[in-house]
């Protein structure tokens, strides 16, 4: 049976339609046009857009958020480094269930906030001995458990991670991070590939950590594995400039061109961050195809710098938006955070112009092509993701009185907060209606009896 979708307006295939119909089949997915006999459901006064993607999330950073905010004794500054500690203090602490309770809490936030696929660069692997689990996918396992839970697709990006880094001892903080030797990483992603194949849901790509975290060898062998021919490939690139300084310690290159040097940068490859470029790696990145993956809020609340997506994009690279640390969980935020930082880089307005459709493009589109997932347009043959805005909502009070298609999307873009947000389906399914999802208040009893264990 066909479901009828009727709103005040929707964003369809890249184009503001007013009146809009959006008829579902029983698959899913968006039918090209009105059905006899289709079930009506009328969402009112609301703008529909794609489901949003979230391109990168460490989901059970949720458990630290707002926790790290102090100067920790002894240090006379906190910065991206000393964050790193207190993660790892986390990462170490959790067990399998509490990695499921937290992931579930992060994932269903997402959900309330417009979210519908999700990236997850899950680097939690082994017992904290770093000893493995009987099943190497145990914790991945849980992670894509509490995604499918919530009622989001996700990309289990499965971490590769080898090291501390170029000459600095071995971190016991890292150790249920590290598999021994990237054979034993590949067969261990194939293994969680076949593991969830048939899952129309699930899929998992490649993400090798960082140039600190895993040495050329690995990047040598990763893009010469033939398991993975078509699979995403994401790697943190250049988030800090002790980042940078390592790598030139070790390779007398910059990150950018030690990936070009071994054959990684390619338009199934997301470098997340990509803070600090130099002017050729931003030509080189756009050239090749590559999608830069900015997570605005945490490179914010780390300290990291501003991504310079307006040049990126000129260059021809694709901008996503990720969650990140899970500091906050508001898509539509990061959206308009890329373009405000920009403004306060550029000190002028209107930076990525046009700015609603730049940004809807990063929150969906772009988000889809990274992640190797169908892209979210709505337009008939694509999978009904969808979100619906309220347009009565205080926030978007006034936006469609008497306005144009572009100064709606942009009041939609730019103005409401994700409060707006009313519901979100998921191939057609509602997860979020009315603002509520079902699953809220048992997730958030379970992730606060976790933090009460943790003593976070």
């Amino acid at each position: 049976m066909a479901t009828l979708f009727t709103a005040a307006a929707g964003y369809i295939d890249g184009k503001l339609v007013r009146d809009v119909q959006l008829c579902v089949g029983d698959a899913g997915e968006v039918l090209a046009g009105p059905l006899a006999g289709a079930t009506r459901v009328d969402l009112g006064r609301k703008v529909l857009l794609p489901g949003f993607v979230n391109g990168h999330s460490h989901a059970f950073q949720r458990a630290i958020r707002g926790r790290t905010e102090f100067l920790a004794p002894g240090h006379e500054r906190d910065d991206f480094w000393s964050w790193r500690e207190a993660m790892y203090a986390t990462a170490t602490a959790l067990d399998p269930e509490q990695l499921y309770a937290v992931s579930k809490q992060a994932f269903l936030e997402m959900a309330l906030a417009g979210v519908t696929t999700v990236g997850e660069f899950h680097y939690l692997q082994h017992h904290s001995d770093g000893t493995p689990y009987d099943d190497d996918s145990l914790l991945a396992k849980q992670v894509i458990r509490a995604a499918r839970d919530v009622g989001l697709r996700i990309v289990l990006l499965r971490v590769g991670y080898a090291r501390a880094g170029h000459q600095v001892d071995p971190n016991p903080r890292q150790r249920r991070f590290i598999d021994s030797d990237v054979s034993v990483y590949l067969r261990r992603a194939d293994a969680l590939r076949t593991a969830v194949k048939g899952d129309a849901m699930v899929s998992v790509g490649l993400a090798p950590h960082s140039v600190r975290a895993v040495p050329k060898s690995w990047l040598e062998e990763i893009v010469k594995s033939r398991a993975f021919e078509r699979a995403p490939l994401h790697m943190h690139v250049a988030e800090q400039p002790g980042e940078i300084r390592a790598c030139m310690a070790e390779y007398a290159m910059h990150p950018v061109q030690l990936l070009d040097s071994v054959g990684m940068l390619s338009d199934r490859f997301t470098a997340v961050h990509g803070v600090h470029l130099e002017r050729q790696e931003v030509a080189r990145l756009g050239a090749t195809g590559t999608t830069i993956c900015a997570c605005p809020s945490t490179e914010r609340n780390l300290g990291d710098g501003i991504v310079h997506a307006d040049s990126l994009l000129t260059a021809g690279s694709p901008i996503s938006l990720g969650s990140d640390s899970q500091a906050h969980i508001d898509l539509l935020g990061e959206a308009q955070q890329l373009e405000g930082h920009l403004r306060l880089a550029r000190l002028r307005r209107n930076v990525l112009d046009p700015v609603a459709p730049r940004l809807l493009e990063a929150l969906t589109h772009a988000g889809s092509r990274s992640l190797g997932v169908q892209p979210q347009t709505l337009g008939a043959g694509s999978s009904a993701d969808f979100v619906a805005i309220d347009l009565d909502h205080p926030s978007l009070a006034g936006a469609d009185a008497g306005t144009g298609d572009a100064q709606l999307l942009a009041s939609v873009v730019m103005g409401a907060s994700s409060a707006a947000i009313t519901d979100v389906f998921v191939a057609g399914r509602g997860i979020v209606r009315g603002a509520q999802h079902v699953e809220a208040e048992s997730t958030a009893r379970a992730f606060s009896a976790v933090m009460q264990q943790l003593r976070c």
